[in-house]
């Protein structure tokens, strides 16, 4: 199939790019690496009257270590992050979840931005983010604000960004003095979207108890979600298989998964607590061996 007809435009400023925002409204749509957005094109799922392309505006395309933690400009490549030293060694569940993403060729041109703006539910990087507590730097007309991961993803497809706001930075903060993490998903296939993924981040105290827990789930709700409950059993608690069973218990609970022709709703909801029961030893693992 084909798009339908839209204006095509291709700014060399972020303030150019955000100009043309203002002047289109809603009707205006960002093209980044295109690999969500112009599927969704062509099935008709979108039609944007105007297209504003990113790839020729300089400035969003690094990736820097800063105190302790990493900044990744919103069109740096997927595989170019998956490549990256910094972000292995700041963030390693970033580069553990990114093979996960789609195939390689999507990964070449996909970007780390324009996974997060779309927020689609079954896309891995939301909700590594989340587990991350990162924050995104969006630029607008009134200069740049920051928004938390945990308040940027707002509903289906939706996220906190207004009409006239370009995601320009992700910043990963510093992780914990023994930090642990785990990425894992089921699918049918290798590079089909999700039916379950977890994304993990734990840090242990010195006396082996969890002291910090965030658990991110895709592909069983309307976004990327913290199971906050799961998270709450693990603090303070031993790195201990009783624990983990607890918040396996939890975040089955505290889930309520859609069904569509791949999955029931209860199905979904077993696979949560399979994936916790499986992340939580590697993420604890790693902590202790931190």
């Amino acid at each position: 199939m084909k798009p339908a007809p839209f204006e095509y435009h291709r700014p060399d400023s972020i303030d150019g790019a955000v100009e043309l925002l203002v002047q289109h409204g809603w009707d205006a749509k960002i093209l980044a690496g295109g690999q969500s957005l112009v599927p969704a094109m062509n099935f008709r799922l979108a039609a944007p009257g105007v297209l504003i392309d990113l790839n020729r505006v300089p400035g969003l395309d690094y990736i820097r270590a800063s105190d302790g933690g990493v900044r990744i400009g919103a069109m740096v490549r997927q595989h170019a992050a998956e490549r990256s030293a910094d972000i292995a060694r700041v963030a390693p569940l970033v580069a553990e979840s990114l093979p996960y993403v789609a195939h390689p060729q999507i990964r070449n041109r996909g970007t780390m931005g324009g996974s997060i703006a779309h927020a689609d539910p079954a896309a891995e990087l939301p909700a590594v983010m989340l587990a991350l507590g990162a924050r995104f730097h969006l630029l607008g007309p009134n200069g740049r604000r920051t928004v938390a991961a945990d308040d940027f993803f707002t509903g289906l497809f939706a996220t906190a960004l207004e009409h006239d706001e370009i995601l320009g930075e992700i910043e990963i903060p510093a992780p914990a003095a023994r930090p642990g993490w785990s990425f894992m998903e089921i699918s049918r296939r290798h590079g089909d979207f999700a039916l379950a993924g977890i994304a993990v981040s734990v840090s242990l105290g010195d006396d082996g108890t969890c002291d910090d827990a965030h658990i991110a789930l895709l592909g069983v709700g309307e976004g990327p979600a913290l199971a906050r409950g799961a998270a709450d059993a693990l603090i303070g608690a031993a790195a201990s298989d009783d624990a983990i069973r607890a918040a396996a218990e939890a975040a089955r609970a505290e889930v309520d998964p859609p069904f569509d022709i791949h999955a029931s709703a209860e199905y979904r909801r077993h696979l949560v607590g399979v994936l916790v029961s499986r992340a939580l030893p590697v993420a604890f693992a790693r902590a202790k061996s931190a």
